[in-house]
């Protein structure tokens, strides 16, 4: 049978014209699922609303307690939570513009430097920590290291020890911290640049992420927090309280040394001086849902609710603690706070 030009021609066309047709349907059913999810009340999993959370990553074993039971009790929540450095969390805000709902860190002062007053207006101080040497059975001269010899220990040049980075992560420099308070303490000139010189190839964005290295062997011993090394069931070394910036009544002893680490705008660099650890917990000003991070915030910190699973998790109240940015506090949330500093408040 013979087909002629115009019939090719008229198979063309019909076949343009049904594609056509077809991909019209596409894009109407794409659209039409479109807005079928927009009627959801957040966007986020099933209609719910997603709440997220940006932290520190000493904080996620008990802040993905506290989001199951806090989903439990608020099933149209979703809480999403994202672990970095604190420093590095505080600049997806302020420089990459990423919003969130909740800022926690692991250094209070990161909100009152980093985020306000542009991208938060108030900080609550809610929990203490402290540094320790932390490794396995496997670490080398794990059955001899004392407060005595730690640092002679991690000195040796086959035993390598790992941190976190200064200007990502405040473990980062409050290891440098305790490395300059323990040259004084035990009186070894020198022994701080040491430190500092030493094993930079296992410098990491946040003190988490040494766990692997410590686990798989490649790195001996970990400056990282107590907290952390009490969630993941590693061995730790207890430091002398001079030097692990855990004692509220160590302040002045903590603020003679210093480092200088990064400031808000590229290029700029701040002086960041020794004190006790204490986290803080914001909700930065362009936060999605202001109203549900107050109600999350809430629970973290009611005493038999998140402070609970916070103790449990080696990270000690400090509530209610001095802030001066009390005035600025959502009505809710100021019976964690104080108005006027005591004594012995930072």
């Amino acid at each position: 049978m013979m087909v002629g030009l115009r019939d090719i021609q008229g198979g063309l066309k019909a076949g343009r014209q049904m594609r056509s047709m077809t991909g019209s349907l596409l894009i109407l059913m794409v659209f039409f699922l479109a807005v079928i999810s927009s009627c959801g009340d957040g966007g986020g999993d099933g209609g719910k609303t997603d709440l997220v959370i940006f932290h520190a990553g000493s904080l996620s074993v008990p802040l993905k307690r506290m989001a199951a039971l806090y989903m439990e009790k608020n099933p149209e929540v979703n809480v999403l939570l994202e672990a970095a450095g604190s420093r590095a969390c505080a600049r997806k805000i302020s420089e990459l513009g990423r919003e969130c709902d909740v800022m926690a860190s692991a250094d209070y002062t990161v909100i009152d430097q980093l985020l306000i007053p542009d991208h938060a207006s108030w900080n609550i101080k809610f929990a203490g920590n402290e540094m320790t040497i932390v490794y396995h059975e496997e670490s080398m001269r794990s059955d001899e290291i004392d407060a005595d010899n730690w640092f002679m220990i991690l000195m040796e040049d086959n035993v390598a020890f790992g941190r976190s980075d200064p200007n990502s992560d405040p473990c980062g420099y409050r290891a440098v911290f305790t490395m300059r308070l323990a040259e004084t303490h035990y009186g070894m000139a020198g022994l701080a640049d040491g430190f500092l010189e030493k094993d930079k190839r296992y410098i990491r964005p946040k003190e988490t992420d040494l766990i692997a290295l410590l686990e798989s062997g490649v790195i001996d011993y970990i400056f990282l927090y107590r907290s952390v090394a009490q969630q993941h069931g590693l061995d730790y070394l207890i430091l002398p309280s001079e030097i692990n910036l855990g004692d509220l009544e160590m302040a002045g002893t903590y603020g003679k040394v210093s480092v200088e680490i990064s400031g808000k705008k590229p290029g700029h660099w701040i002086v960041k001086k020794g004190a006790p650890m204490v986290y803080g917990v914001t909700i930065p000003s362009n936060a999605p849902h202001p109203e549900i991070a107050r109600s999350f915030i809430e629970y973290l910190l009611t005493e038999d609710m998140g402070m609970a699973v916070m103790t449990e998790c080696g990270q000690p109240s400090v509530l209610p603690s001095y802030t001066d940015t009390y005035d600025a506090l959502p009505e809710r949330l100021r019976r964690f706070a104080l108005p006027e500093k005591p004594g012995n408040q930072l």
